[in-house]
Parts: structure tokens; C-alpha cells; sequence
């Protein structure tokens, strides 16, 4: 049994899409609409993150970067085999980027995190997104989303609940989005703007903390191997293995 309330994961989401419309009057930035695609490959990017906890696969960690790059893969093209095939230009331009972008790639993401990994996870999962978002992006294409899907991992892997998308916490979480993807991670203003952002993000994070959105724990569970790791029909492009 994986960590994640699925059910209860999507019917927030699926409450977010059927009150969009209303909630994008309210953002400074107009923002596209949750289609069910958005939202049936965020729920297989969540599927994604509760088997790489299960599996127990640091995606910071040498050699396990892959993983993270592959979330974006399942949040802009779904875990389809095919769609992936008719959008190969961009995955391969995503790749580049994600690999060797001068201060805003997986280096960086890196050498952040193993600055900051005493500060509190509400901490670190609030400036991993930041630094995701912030100019230079870390993917071309789905920073907002596959961002908080990184935010969930670090939460999830420290025990804590996911951060999921709600109606009521809509409105607080993409208006500050919109300022972080604005400011420039390796500009003078950073040193002044991003703290106090991230400081302000890992507050909301952590309050936004719902046990609802883990499933309970099974004391009849038996100790086995891990389950499936696909999350469709087909299998990600990427396929979390037990080795180092």
C-alpha cells in the first residue's frame, strides 16, 4: 500500500477544476484552465512520487536525477509512451536544460539543497520550489506543477502530507507563484527578495498540512516486495529500480 490517499488527492483537484473559472478572477495573472489532462497527469505525477518513497530513491542523489526530470516528462506528457514519442523535440530540449543550464539546472538544485538540509523540511521543500520556479527555470514547460510535486516528495519523504491543490488555498498559492517565476535567482534582488518568500511559502506549506491526503497505516500489512511502479496502462520512461 503506497503512502498517498489518491482518491482523496483527486477529488481536491477535480473540485479546483470545476471551480476555476472563478478562482482565476480572482489571481492577479489569468492563468489556463485545469483541463482533465492537467489533472490526470498530476495525479500520475502523485502516483509517481509515493513509489519513489516506497522504493526509497533519493532523486537528489547521483545517478537518481532522472527521476526528477521524469516528473516533469509525466506532468506535461503523462506516462503515454506514444504522446511522448510526438513531443520527443521538447523532452530532448527539456533534457538539455534540465542537465546543463548555467545556474538554473539540476546542479544547482543540488547545490542548494546540500546547503540548506538542516533548515526545517517545510523550509527546504518551500526554497526547492522556489529555486525550481525562479528565473532560470529549472524545465522549459510545467515548473508550477511538477514544483509542487518535488514540494510533495521532500514532505513525503520527511513523513509529512503532501501539499495538494484546493479551492480554498487556490488563490494564496498561485499569486505568489506568479512573483517567484518573475524574479532572478542569480540577480542582485534575489539575495533581498527570495528568503523572505521562501520563509512565507514554508509557512504556507505547513499550513496547508492535511492528513487526509495519507492513507492510514495498515498494522495487518505483510513486508513484501514493492508494488507496481507503473501508474497507467504503460509504464513511465523512467522506471524507479532498487539498486544504488
Amino acid at each position: 500500500m503506497g503512502l498517498l490517499n489518491l482518491p482523496a488527492i483527486e477529488a481536491s483537484l477535480r473540485r479546483v477544476q470545476q471551480g476555476f473559472e472563478s478562482i482565476n478572477q480572482q489571481l492577479t495573472g489569468q492563468r489556463d484552465p485545469m483541463s482533465d489532462e492537467v489533472v490526470e497527469n498530476l495525479l500520475a505525477g502523485y502516483a509517481y512520487i509515493d513509489i519513489l518513497i516506497e522504493w526509497d530513491i533519493d532523486i537528489f542523489a547521483k545517478g537518481k536525477h532522472k527521476y526528477l526530470l521524469e516528473l516533469n516528462n509525466i506532468v506535461l506528457c503523462g506516462p503515454d509512451q506514444e504522446l511522448r514519442a510526438e513531443f520527443a523535440q521538447h523532452i530532448k530540449a527539456t533534457y538539455d536544460r534540465f542537465y546543463e543550464e548555467p545556474g538554473g539546472g539540476i546542479e544547482d538544485m543540488v547545490e542548494w539543497r546540500a546547503n540548506y538540509l538542516s533548515e526545517s523540511v517545510w523550509k527546504l521543500a518551500a526554497g526547492l520550489y522556489v529555486r525550481a520556479l525562479s528565473k532560470p527555470q529549472l524545465f522549459i514547460e510545467g515548473n508550477h506543477r511538477t514544483g509542487a510535486l518535488l514540494a510533495s516528495y521532500v514532505l513525503l519523504k520527511a513523513g509529512k502530507p503532501p501539499f495538494v491543490l484546493t479551492v480554498e488555498n487556490a488563490v494564496a498559492y498561485f499569486d505568489p507563484s506568479t512573483v517567484i517565476r518573475n524574479i532572478d535567482k542569480l540577480g542582485p534582488m534575489a539575495l533581498f527578495r527570495l528568503p523572505g518568500i521562501k520563509r512565507r511559502f514554508a509557512r504556507f506549506l505547513e499550513d496547508q498540512a492535511n492528513p487526509d491526503y495519507l492513507t492510514a497505516p495498515d498494522p495487518h500489512a505483510i513486508s513484501g516486495p514493492p508494488r507496481s511502479i507503473n501508474v497507467s496502462p504503460q509504464a513511465p520512461f523512467f522506471q524507479p529500480d532498487p539498486g544504488p
